[in-house]
């Protein structure tokens, strides 16, 4: 045998050890976790008490119930978060604090202030996982005061003591019914098989809240925050969608970053970023394009596990229709024959945009056929 004879050879072992230790790595089961939690519930609160118009729709009574309770200066600080999270910076508050307070335990309104004071093991949690940024920790600093006063006002108010007696019955009902269900479904080696890469863990914990409305919201690990009055159909879609982000790793894959960034030269798709009720999130192009990847993969996971829902109306009413990147993606899904694991999705999407599947009006065009085709 010669020496480049002897490298090809190297070569392939490497390569398959390589894939042996991918699958090895990869879950077989999945391992289901319901449960309710005062912490995310009293973050998600937040939104409500801020006044803003768009959860008064959800929880009129509740803000009427609590509001009157506070004082001018407290209610100053709820609304003060709003003002920084959502109306100058385009977040919203129960996604960007659940997400960050995630990183530390805190049961209590007083570990939660304990964590504003010292935020040093937040930040540190915060930055070994995909979700940090530098800029979305200047915004968290910036509102440290406003959480404080936030959360003193809701210890005062005894808001821990009426979520136990007006709250957690509910979703303790709600619970036992979910989680009697959701271990028929076996999503993990599904959505490691059409990502490619493993998930951290087997063992996803559902929070069932009640001031959540009309959110599902991603938190740090295989966790994610849903409401204790939606059905099972979405819940169980929520579990599929929020494990997948992010559906791809930007960081470590310039020439994907490069793809996605031709989007913003794409009018018909920046239409939608740019004039769209800024209550949903998704207020940045990069937003927008990661949560149409992963609704679009959500479905087409979905559908292995219960009937296809109508995705024409879905997508038509969905944040009011501006998910057309996802409408575009799932059509593809479709007419390419999308199958893990021979391409997992990242490896699929650079092809599409190699092949020119979203130049010019493309976008326009496939949501203009999905929405006129006939229903099946």
């Amino acid at each position: 045998m010669t020496r480049i004879q002897r490298l090809f050879v190297a070569l392939a072992l490497v390569v398959s050890v390589s894939s042996i230790l991918s699958a090895q790595s990869r879950h077989a089961t999945t391992d289901w976790d319901v449960r309710p939690s005062f912490k995310f519930d009293a973050l998600c609160a937040l939104n409500v008490l801020s006044a803003d118009p768009y959860y008064l729709e959800y929880y009129k009574a509740d803000y009427e119930r609590l509001s009157r309770l506070l004082k001018p200066e407290e209610l100053a600080a709820f609304a003060s978060l709003k003002h920084r999270i959502k109306d100058e910076n385009g977040g919203i508050i129960s996604a960007h604090l659940s997400l960050y307070f995630s990183a530390v335990e805190a049961d209590s309104l007083e570990d939660l202030i304990h964590v504003v004071d010292d935020s040093a093991a937040m930040k540190r949690n915060l930055q070994a996982t995909p979700y940090f940024d530098e800029d979305g920790w200047k915004l968290y600093e910036a509102s440290r005061l406003d959480l404080k006063t936030a959360f003193r006002a809701l210890q005062r108010i005894h808001f821990e003591s009426d979520w136990e007696k007006e709250v957690r019955p509910r979703v303790e009902e709600a619970r036992k019914k979910i989680a009697a269900d959701l271990p028929k479904y076996n999503i993990v080696p599904a959505i490691e098989s059409v990502l490619g890469t493993p998930l951290a863990s087997n063992h996803i914990t559902v929070y069932l809240l009640y001031y959540s409305e009309p959110h599902g919201i991603k938190i740090t690990g295989t966790r994610f925050l849903s409401h204790y009055s939606y059905p099972f159909r979405i819940v169980l879609h929520n579990a599929i969608h929020e494990m997948m982000h992010p559906p791809y790793d930007l960081a470590h894959d310039p020439a994907l970053r490069a793809d996605l960034t031709l989007l913003r030269s794409v009018p018909y798709f920046m239409n939608k970023v740019e004039h769209h009720d800024r209550s949903f999130g998704y207020n940045e192009p990069d937003g927008l394009v990661e949560e149409d990847c992963v609704q679009a993969l959500e479905e087409w996971i979905a559908e292995r596990f219960i009937a296809p829902q109508d995705m024409k109306e879905y997508w038509r009413q969905q944040d009011d229709g501006i998910h057309v990147f996802a409408v575009a993606l799932y059509s593809l899904f479709k007419e390419q024959h999308f199958s893990d694991p021979a391409e997992p999705f990242p490896a699929f999407l650079k092809r599409m945009f190699k092949e020119g599947k979203f130049s010019g009006n493309q976008i326009e065009d496939r949501n203009k056929a999905f929405f006129s085709a006939a229903t099946h």
